[in-house]
């Protein structure tokens, strides 16, 4: 606990560099786009039109969801920050090699600088969602206040993730790939574009929860976002306490095995 402090100030002494990664990613995302950031509002809003089309004109859609468009992407905001930062976090050591070879620096800020840099995508995304919802006349409750709760929620899970995952890439470059396939799969156990609550087996819809963190993320989302409601404060310490874990276990393995990157590199 004493190294984890210790560390935690040296990345805060680093700031700075931490601020310059988070600049230099979110430049280098967009570098040659005539649209620049505004992608991080038509991207999901893409994906939206999509499975709200595929689901509600095709299929008839879920018929208790209404407006199943801000539903939607009330989940597809979560998981698109999820995922880009998990993807951005395993690659972020190896593609700061030149980096992290020549210079010192506490090697913790690498992903977590790709994390933050996809927060602020996720915060701009999250004015889109507000203009559709007030388009079409979703009311906007007051449990959007608790909304910085399950933002740091999801901070704490997604740096952790990308702590174990940027240190698994370094020694196994298959993780990059391996990855991909996983996020696949979890897209579609995700309650993203169906209400978990809607389940036919209710006993389905509670290990989705307990088994799957990102779904656990969404649900909390979609309860202050879509559903107005605050989620079971039980049910919101059972997410902190994984995400705690999660974040606990990636550092450690960062931690231990972050002196060698430069040789492996």
């Amino acid at each position: 606990m004493k190294q984890f402090f210790s560390d935690l100030r040296e990345v805060w002494q680093y700031r700075a560099l931490l601020y310059m990664l988070v600049v230099r990613d979110l430049k280098a995302r967009y570098r040659g786009s005539v649209l620049g950031i505004a992608w991080s509002y038509f991207q999901p809003l893409g994906m939206m039109l999509a499975l709200t089309f595929a689901f509600s004109v095709i299929s008839s859609g879920p018929p208790t969801i209404e407006r199943y468009s801000v539903f939607v992407l009330s989940g597809l905001l979560v998981w698109n920050f999820f995922s880009a930062s998990v993807t951005g976090g395993a690659g972020s050591v190896v593609g700061n090699a030149g980096l992290v070879k020549k210079v010192y620096f506490p090697r913790l800020v690498l992903p977590i600088a790709v994390v933050f840099a996809n927060l602020v995508n996720f915060l701009f995304a999250l004015l889109m969602w507000l203009t559709i919802a007030i388009v079409v006349g979703h009311p906007i409750k007051h449990t959007m206040l608790f909304l910085p709760v399950a933002i740091v929620l999801q901070l704490i899970f997604s740096i952790g993730i990308a702590f174990l995952l940027s240190t698994l890439n370094v020694f196994y470059r298959d993780t990059q790939f391996i990855l991909e396939l996983a996020l696949l799969a979890l897209f579609f156990l995700t309650p993203i574009w169906y209400d978990i609550d809607s389940v036919p087996q209710r006993e389905v819809g509670l290990w989705l929860r307990r088994l799957n963190p990102v779904a656990s993320l969404v649900n909390i989302y979609q309860d202050l976002m879509y559903w107005g409601r605050l989620t079971d404060w039980d049910f919101v310490l059972r997410t902190l306490a994984t995400a705690l874990g999660v974040l606990v276990i990636g550092y450690l393995i960062f931690r231990r095995y972050s002196p060698r990157f430069g040789e492996e590199l």
